[in-house]
């Protein structure tokens, strides 16, 4: 006996409706759990690398420094190009690898790249910074934050930026917090070269004489019954004032760097960028979240932990959001959202209205049955709600209720042809669930080419192929399994039709009495002609397949050979 899964649904009745109420309650659940999402996630294929030369001209740099890191870059397996940019003491390279690279390799070719860079920068020439190499180029600020004082120091601010980055790491989904916008400290020894000149000093031997005090360098230690002794030799710049008690030699005699310079602190100047919020000095903290994390969930907790910090800060000092991504996120999966609560409403309203209200609900209970099964499984395969997910379930809407139609318009002709409930519900399997499984995998292969990109592009839109699969496969096994189901349960009672099976109409010829008589009361305008033209309406209806025998309705001839118009046999 051949397996009929549509047979089993409707006998075991008990434990299809467990299961029904059991994937309702998973869809549920996942639909809440499901992380959200304004565009999936994609590996960004690019590194930089920066390398300094001070005093080298844009010449020098390219010839010198930036070709042969070239040389060494395009031994990547998956190298693509490098866009090199060089300008007097300094050059920027852009490398990208081929879009084709599979991202699980991406970081081992950014690895190889560290190494490969490492070892020509051995053969770079003396004085070359670098290289730097920057693999961390896809980061993105999830949110930032403005840390502002009206009149405190920037150094002070620096400082209070660090605390709060320290707590703002302690956030579930935080990859990273980076402080930008800070201007570094620095000491400013400044002098006239004419008073050098009158005292007999050179600025290198200022610069000299700062070097000298301020190295740190092992003076020995003591090996003793206890611990050992490490021997410090005291020297090191603690402050400022330390640097302006720097003794300077100049002819003989000994002086303080202060009394023929000024010492000062100070900051960058001028410095490499500046940033304002709502027309003051800022420190902004970036906050960059974690791959794979929800979104909402990072933005709420951000909020509230930002929220704590800023009752706790000093008087007179502010932490204001800039920007947040979870109000993007919260924007473009709502709109989503709504349109695709929207495409639901209208298959939902059209089932119901063109099928009937019991026929309609039928059909309609498949969309969200396939719904809840397809967030179950986008949550366990580690999907979330963002604008890919959401078009492929809006493009599925439509398709889902196909099979379920097949199989419950397949119920509805068999009861009416007088088959009980029953059997009409497992003749769905028997006779439509292959054509409907056919009809559902060439649907799916349509999105084949886009499902195996091996590219940027694949692998951002690949999900519309794996959603759109898992809502038709899904769709295919609701129809077969519960939609028979719930047609038993919920159609009404279809009284079998006259004249609807072909078993009734195989042997429909009259016997000669019968027809006599059905001669002598049929109007004389039916003749044979149009009695052919109803036959093939019915085989138009009923199918091919089915067939019906038609009567001879000529009459016997007379006697006198003539003949008479035939009749139409109801």
């Amino acid at each position: 006996m051949s397996l009929n899964l549509s047979a089993i649904a409707v006998r075991e009745r008990a434990v299809t409706l467990f299961f029904i109420l059991l994937l309702a309650a998973a869809g549920a659940y996942a639909f809440i759990m499901l992380g959200r999402a304004e565009d999936p996630s994609f590996t960004i294929k690019t590194l930089t690398v920066t390398t300094a030369w001070p005093g080298a001209t844009a010449r020098e740099m390219q010839d010198l420094v930036a070709e042969p890191l070239e040389k060494r870059l395009q031994e990547l397996t998956w190298y693509d190009r490098v866009e090199t940019t060089t300008r007097p003491g300094y050059a920027y390279m852009t490398v990208t690898l081929k879009d084709s690279t599979p991202p699980s390799v991406v970081q081992e070719e950014f690895y190889q790249a560290r190494k490969k860079l490492g070892d020509e920068a051995r053969n770079l020439p003396s004085g070359v910074l670098g290289p730097f190499v920057n693999d961390e180029y896809s980061d993105v600020s999830f949110a930032l934050y403005a840390l502002k004082a009206r009149g405190m120091p920037m150094r002070e601010m620096a400082r209070q930026a660090e605390v709060i980055r320290q707590d703002l790491l302690h956030v579930p989904g935080v990859k990273k917090i980076n402080i930008l916008g800070e201007r570094p400290e620095q000491i400013f020894v400044e002098f006239s070269y004419a008073k050098l000149a009158t005292l007999g000093v050179s600025a290198q031997g200022i610069v000299a004489a700062l070097q000298r005090q301020n190295t740190v360098t092992p003076a020995g230690s003591i090996d003793t019954r206890g611990p050992r002794v490490f021997i410090r030799v005291d020297g090191a710049y603690d402050g400022v004032q330390a640097i302006a008690e720097t003794p300077i030699v100049a002819a003989g005699r000994t002086l303080k760097l202060s009394d023929i310079a000024e010492v000062r602190r100070g900051y960058e100047d001028p410095p490499t960028y500046v940033i304002r919020h709502q027309g003051e000095p800022t420190i902004v903290l970036a906050a960059v979240m974690q791959e794979g994390w929800d979104g909402l969930a990072l933005g709420k907790a951000l909020k509230d932990r930002a929220a704590a910090i800023a009752k706790a800060l000093p008087l007179g000092m502010s932490l204001d959001k800039v920007t947040d991504q979870a109000v993007n996120i919260t924007s473009a999966v709502g709109e989503f959202m709504m349109k695709f609560a929207m495409a639901l409403g209208v298959v939902l309203l059209v089932s119901l209205l063109s099928l009937g209200w019991r026929v309609g609900i039928v059909v309609a209970a498949a969309v969200p049955l396939t719904l809840a099964v397809v967030f179950l499984i986008m949550l366990e395969t580690g999907r979330f709600f963002d604008r890919i997910t959401l078009g492929a379930l809006i493009l599925a809407l439509g398709l889902l209720v196909d099979d379920a139609i097949i199989a419950i318009e397949v119920m509805v002709v068999k009861m009416e042809e007088g088959m009980d409930r029953i059997k009409a519900a497992a003749y769905a399997w028997s006779h439509t669930a292959a054509p409907m499984l056919s009809g559902t995998l060439v649907t799916i292969a349509g999105f084949l080419p886009v499902g195996f990109a091996r590219s940027t592009a694949g692998e951002y839109a690949g999900n519309i192929f794996w959603v759109v699969g898992f809502a038709l496969i899904v769709s295919w096994i609701v129809a077969v399994l519960f939609t028979p189901y719930l047609g038993v349960k919920m159609l009404p009672a279809i009284k079998p039709i006259e004249g609807r099976s072909p078993r009734d109409l195989r042997h429909t010829e009259l016997s000669a009495p019968a027809r006599a008589h059905h001669l002598r009361g049929a109007p004389q305008v039916r003749n044979q002609r149009h009695c052919r033209h109803r036959f093939r309406a019915f085989r138009r209806r009923h199918g091919r397949a089915q067939t019906a025998v038609l009567p001879d309705i000529r009459p016997p001839r007379s006697a006198g050979g003539g003949s008479s118009a035939g009749r139409h046999q109801h």
